[in-house]
Formats: structure tokens, C-alpha cells, sequence
């Protein structure tokens, strides 16, 4: 695989930051830097094929496109170490969550400003990571997608569906963990051993995926298929729809959507106040 040539910098090469740096290495990316806090995570960022640099400020200078990877609260001092002139023409995608492009634009001007939520699977390269992008499309649309096209599936979408996305698709791991917990625990119940238990269930899920994705089937139409009068699985969803497993799932994305919008709107308030100090 040749090179690929656009210089990446991704400030801040904590747990997903080093997730997407091992995606871009293994996809022919070989300019990546990486910034941290500390010599291990540098260390890290080096073992997975990123150059790896103190100073925020020349990593910013030396890219084309710039991945804020650091946590919310550490932004105003990335900012005060990048001159404000240094983030002109340049492509920034943060990966804060809560931090809305109208923020880091009043920061960064004269920067083409995205955002990007990729969830937890990005660690096996099995991502859905939602953009967006603001008001208008930028010029650089097709870039940034590639970019995050190595971490798995892009989405573009508006502002302001990220928070949405954050309750439903950043939290969905582990709602789905705790489906699958159940059931092997439910195989324990009936004498199942335990790796056996957790592997068929991992296997049912994989396999449902795929049944969905290639029948082009409705997750109630696939149900039906397996439904037989007075058949085993029925009495499961007997009891399914008395415990309201449906209806907790849907509280469950509603509650955490909410609680998503409320610390974005704290977050990017204390933002404002410590970036006008």
C-alpha cells in the first residue's frame, strides 16, 4: 500500500485518539503526529506508527487536518498553546463530545470545522461515527470522511442530531452488552457452561446482524420468521413484553439523549467562560 500523503495531527492520543491512529497507519497513512500528556501515551501513539511531539502547536503547524482527541475541559489550553493563526486552512474534526462547531469557530475562524462522534467498536475498526459539519458543506468533505471511513461507517448528519446519535449509537454498546450479559446468564440459568453460553450468544447476534443486512427485513418481520403458534419463542416474548425490555430500551436512548444535551449545554457554557478569561 503507498503512502498516503495529507499530514494528520491528532492532539490528544488517549483511547480513541490511539484508536484512530492505528486505523490511519494500517490504511497507508504515514504522516500522522501525535500529541499527550504523559510519556507513556507518547510512547504508545509511537509503538502504533505516529510521530509523537510535546508541543500542540507544532503538531497543528506541521498538519493539513487536526483531530481534537483531548477532553473537553482541556481545550481552552490547547487553545492559549496554538496561535490563533496557526489553525488557518487548516481541516479541524473534534471528537469532544458537547463542544458545537459554533465554539471552536469563534477560536478557530478561519479553519474548516467538523465534527465527529465515533463510538467504542472504532477500537476493532467497527465504528458508526456520525460528521458534522455545520451550516454549509466545507470543501474538504471527502477528505474527512476518508479519514474516519477507517475507523468503519460514517454518517453525516446535523449539529443537531449528535446528541441523539451520543444516547442511541455512542451509548448502544453497552445497552447491547447488558442484552447479551442477560442471556447467558439466562443460559447459566438452564446448565449452559459459561464460554459456551457467552460464544452461541455472540454467534446469534453476529448471525442476526447479517440475517437483517442481507434479508433487507424489518427486526419485528425477522421475529415473525422465528415465531411459531405456541412454539418456545413466543413464550419468551410473552415475557420480553411483560418486562417491557422494549420500552426500557427506548427510555434508556431518550434518557441518555437528554442527559447528553444538558452537559452539552453546561460544557459549552464554562467553555465560553474560561476562553474569555
Amino acid at each position: 500500500m503507498s503512502p498516503i500523503a495529507e499530514r494528520i495531527a491528532v492532539i490528544g492520543a488517549g483511547r480513541i485518539g490511539r484508536a484512530i491512529i492505528k486505523a490511519l497507519v494500517s490504511s497507508g497513512y504515514r504522516n500522522v503526529v501525535a500529541t499527550g500528556r504523559s510519556e507513556s501515551t507518547l510512547h504508545e501513539a509511537e509503538t502504533l506508527g505516529a510521530r509523537s511531539l510535546r508541543s500542540n502547536s507544532e503538531a497543528v503547524s506541521r498538519a493539513d487536518l487536526v483531530i481534537l482527541s483531548v477532553k473537553p475541559f482541556h481545550l481552552p489550553q490547547v487553545l492559549v498553546e496554538v496561535e490563533r493563526e496557526l489553525w488557518k486552512g487548516k481541516v479541524v474534526v473534534s471528537i469532544m463530545a458537547g463542544v458545537r462547531i459554533e465554539t471552536l469557530k469563534k477560536h478557530m475562524p478561519e479553519a474548516e470545522v467538523y465534527r465527529a462522534m465515533p463510538n467504542i467498536c472504532s477500537l476493532v475498526g467497527r465504528s458508526s461515527t456520525a460528521i458534522a459539519d455545520g451550516t454549509k458543506p466545507g470543501e474538504r468533505m471527502e477528505l474527512v470522511e476518508r479519514v474516519f471511513s477507517t475507523l468503519g461507517k460514517v454518517y453525516w448528519v446535523q449539529e443537531e442530531l449528535l446528541d441523539a446519535w451520543t444516547g442511541l449509537v455512542g451509548s448502544g454498546p453497552a445497552y447491547i452488552a447488558e442484552v447479551i450479559d442477560g442471556l447467558v446468564l439466562g443460559g447459566l440459568a438452564v446448565g449452559m457452561p459459561r464460554e459456551l453460553a457467552l460464544a452461541s450468544v455472540l454467534d446469534v447476534l453476529e448471525g442476526t446482524v447479517e440475517f437483517l443486512r442481507k434479508q433487507g427485513m424489518h427486526p419485528s418481520q425477522m421475529r415473525d420468521e422465528v415465531i411459531t403458534p405456541r412454539g418456545t419463542t413466543i413464550v419468551g416474548i410473552k415475557v420480553l413484553e411483560k418486562r417491557a425490555l422494549k420500552s426500557a430500551l427506548i427510555e434508556a436512548v431518550v434518557k441518555a439523549t437528554r442527559r447528553a444535551t444538558g452537559i452539552s449545554k453546561a460544557l459549552n457554557a464554562t467553555l465560553e467562560r474560561l476562553t474569555e478569561k
